[in-house]
């Protein structure tokens, strides 16, 4: 499994820190907790896609694009780290942000990473939730060819086998940290959508005999379509690797019971998970993704789902720069002098 055969551009900040959270350990009363800070990435605030585009720009620019397409929902991550790479290699970026919530709230629709897109020069267009977003790329894309452009389409969350690459060494740095830091990895769970990150991580640790589980917990679809897409997506990465067959069905397992409403609304569990990694922890998760990942875990420590004496590293998945598109739904009082 050689990745340096893959083009790659060499821009996001790694190894990211893998640090034990002793303190919401010790709240939870469970297993110990660590956390892999791919919030730390670098890119525009960071986050897990900056891995994904090391690979899909550097495929990008091997084809001579000029103009980089991508979709995501309306407060995305992705596509606020899709935006910032454009910027520095001097390329045009072209968004297509799907309205999933429905929110008319003007945060949701102006804050957070709609304002960071509009900041590093995006191209914003909005489009109703349900949209065919693949079959709009392809629209788009044929419209700016035939202005002369040669655009390069990513999809939702840089989640294909190229994409994928990305975290299949994240996988690989992941058990070389544990090795330098004597560490027994018993468990790697994180949030699971657009499903790159989880297929990556499970083709790299699968090639490599890890043994490592991997849990995801999905944010927007139930656990039979999640399985199958990370599971397709997995295989089909671990065959670009030259891996192939080294993923099994059973190493693909998706949690889907904390989704609530639905993509980008946050329930209860979210904000209570997103609470305690503050103040435990001083961590800033997001409310779509990470948050969503957090009340699983947390739970499932407090089901007892979990020995006591496994360690399980949560990767952070970044997203914090969404949350002020969620001011209200933390409903915070005035302070005392705040007027």
């Amino acid at each position: 499994m050689l990745l340096s055969r893959f083009p790659r551009l060499h821009f996001a900040h790694l190894p990211t820190p893998l640090e034990p959270m002793d303190q919401l350990s010790k709240a939870l009363g469970g297993p110990r907790l660590w956390v892999k800070r791919d919030d730390c990435t670098g890119l525009a605030g960071g986050g897990n896609k900056t891995r994904k585009l090391e690979f899909l720009l550097a495929d990008a620019l091997e084809a001579k694009a000029d103009t980089i397409i991508t979709q995501g929902a309306t407060q995305s991550n992705h596509v606020r780290q899709t935006a910032a790479i454009a910027a520095k290699l001097g390329l045009a970026c072209e968004i297509l942000l799907e309205d999933r919530t429905g929110s008319d709230d003007p945060d949701y629709n102006l804050n957070g990473n709609v304002m960071l897109d509009q900041m590093m020069g995006a191209n914003l267009q909005k489009v109703p939730g349900g949209t065919d977003m693949d079959g709009a790329m392809a629209d788009l894309a044929a419209e700016l060819r035939g202005q002369g452009k040669n655009p390069y389409v990513i999809p939702g969350g840089g989640s294909n086998p190229i994409g994928a690459l990305g975290y299949a060494h994240c996988g690989l740095e992941l058990l070389y940290q544990a090795v330098a830091q004597d560490l027994r990895i018993d468990l790697v769970t994180h949030a699971t959508g657009s499903a790159g990150t989880q297929a990556g991580l499970v083709a790299g640790l699968s090639a490599t005999r890890s043994g490592i589980p991997v849990l995801g917990y999905g944010v927007r679809v139930p656990r039979e379509q999640q399985e199958t897409k990370v599971y397709g997506l997995a295989c089909a990465t671990a065959d670009l690797m030259g891996c192939p067959g080294a993923v099994a069905r059973d190493h693909v397992t998706a949690n889907c019971d904390y989704v609530g409403a639905g993509y980008g609304i946050p329930r209860e569990d979210t904000l209570e998970a997103m609470t305690l990694f503050a103040r435990y922890e001083g961590l800033l998760l997001d409310p779509v993704y990470s948050g969503k990942g957090a009340a699983g875990l947390i739970d499932g420590i407090r089901q007892g789902d979990f020995d006591p004496s496994m360690n399980i590293v949560f990767i952070h998945t970044g997203g914090a720069q969404a949350l002020f598109a969620y001011r209200k739904a933390f409903g915070f009082q005035p302070y005392p002098g705040s007027g």
